[in-house]
């Protein structure tokens, strides 16, 4: 069964109770009302007939006619003998006479005999006639009186409130149905907006949402919280497509940068086994070549493998490193490799920074490496370092030709090559700012690239701050 079903058979049961409970209040309050209409006639009517017995005048028609007009009465003796009998003349009907048993249980009477005597309901001597509301009330001498109203009035309004009552109920059913219909329909709208919604998720499109309605109705804050959760699932299925695809990418350019040297070597093995063993010269060109092409493999391997660690979140070791004295070193290191690009290192005070020194000298390596490969013979470098209250930074910034804004925000990503057409024996394979940026994630900082103030690039490492000895514990 539907909700919407669910919902109508709902509303109708307590349409229904409820109906069923304002018609036999109904009933029973205009049926009680009528009772007790007769009821006071007959007690009303009993006065001056029992003064006419006391009187000593029979009870006759005409009397009955002035004093009781339309009832039935009777006259018992104490031993029950019928004294006199007026039957009740309906307009335009027969007389009728209620069948009134001949043992009535009474009490005794009251003072100067005014008990109200018994109440009763009976029915008509003649099959088919009318209910009768009948009174015995005893006499003085222990006789009886009773007195008898035919009901046949009181019967057809009850029977007309009847029809009445079903018609008004299945009105309001109808009626409450209809209704329920509508408000249903208008309530469900949302429920089926996300039906429509979760349809079009399920074909592929992904960027649909439910309208959220009414912020303060339940469905407002159900559609709310549905789209909250489409927009995690696209978040989520977003971050796996780059994970994906980054890592296919990865692959195809790891297996793209080690074929090459594998080819060389390849090549080099067939150039031995065809007779380079025999000529001096050409084994050592080969043996050169293999053992320069075994070692950009080692790097490009050590360089994956350092990556897959950091991507996998292995806490990097973390400890007070002297930022200084680590700049210093690495001039030192790139002088000696490059001389033909000079390095200065500024700065105003010592620096420490919390992270991993060896790590943290790759950095440094990895940062004026790129300042070697990509900027021409003469480009100066620039290592300066500062800190605030909560961070330390090194930043090296190059005089070179720089870099097109399109291009820095990808410098980081990993294979990547500004000029697709340099060669890999002197521009790497394009991981070393990648590894750059890996390191100082895992350890809790950010590196950036902008331009320099000379023109060049700038890549300025920021790190967590270690507070001096003399700071205390701030």
């Amino acid at each position: 069964m539907t909700l919407r079903n669910r919902l109508l058979w709902a509303a109708a049961g307590v349409a229904l109770l409820a109906v069923l409970a304002t018609g036999l209040i109904t009933y029973s309050a205009v049926s009680s009302f009528l009772y007790s209409q007769v009821d006071q006639t007959l007690v009303a009517a009993q006065g001056p007939l029992r003064q006419t017995l006391l009187a000593g005048r029979p009870v006759s028609l005409s009397v009955v006619g002035r004093l009781a007009p339309g009832m039935f009465v009777q006259v018992r003796a104490p031993s029950g003998a019928v004294l006199g009998t007026v039957e009740a003349v309906t307009p335009g009907g027969p007389a009728l006479a209620p069948r009134v048993p001949a043992d009535l249980p009474l009490g005794r009477p009251g003072p100067a005999g005014m008990n109200r005597g018994l109440l009763l309901t009976l029915p008509a001597m003649t099959s088919g006639g009318p209910l009768f509301r009948v009174l015995v009330a005893p006499l003085t001498g222990g006789g009886r009186l009773i007195l008898g109203y035919p009901l046949s009035a009181v019967t057809t309004v009850l029977r007309e409130l009847e029809y009445a009552l079903i018609v008004v109920a299945a009105a309001a059913l109808l009626g409450a149905e209809t209704l329920g219909w509508w408000l249903v329909g208008i309530g469900l709208r949302p429920l089926k907006a996300m039906e429509r919604t979760t349809a079009a998720i399920a074909s592929g499109q992904l960027d649909e949402r439910v309208p959220e309605g009414h912020p303060a109705s339940e469905l407002g804050h159900l559609a709310r919280s549905f789209n909250v959760m489409l927009d995690r699932i696209q978040e989520a299925f977003r971050h796996r497509d780059a994970v994906e695809d980054r890592l296919r990418r990865f692959v195809a350019d790891a297996s793209h940068e080690l074929r090459t040297p594998v080819a060389a070597v390849a090549a080099y093995a067939e150039l031995f086994h065809r007779g380079a063993e025999n000529r001096p010269e050409d084994l050592t060109r080969v043996m050169h070549g293999i053992q320069g092409e075994t070692a950009r493999m080692t790097r490009l391997v050590e360089d994956l493998m350092l990556l897959a660690r950091l991507d996998e979140g292995r806490a990097l070791e973390s400890q007070p490193v002297e930022l200084l004295s680590l700049a210093l070193e690495a001039a030192d290191t790139s002088r000696a490799v490059g001389p033909a690009w000079p390095v200065e290192v500024v700065a105003h005070e010592p620096v420490e920074a919390w992270g991993d020194p060896l790590r943290l000298r790759q950095v440094l390596d990895n940062l004026l490496g790129n300042v070697r490969a990509h900027t021409p013979p003469g480009t100066r470098a620039r290592i300066t370092v500062r800190a605030d209250d909560r961070w330390a930074s090194v930043a090296v910034a190059d005089n070179g030709p720089g870099m097109p804004p399109e291009q820095m925000d990808r410098v980081f990503q990993r294979f990547y090559r500004a000029d697709p057409s340099r060669s890999r024996h002197t521009g790497g394979a394009g991981l070393g700012l990648a590894i750059v940026d890996a390191i100082v994630s895992a350890l809790g900082g950010r590196v950036t690239v902008d331009s320099s103030a000379e023109g060049g690039l700038e890549l300025s490492v920021r790190l967590p701050r270690a507070p001096r000895p003399d700071e205390g514990d701030t």
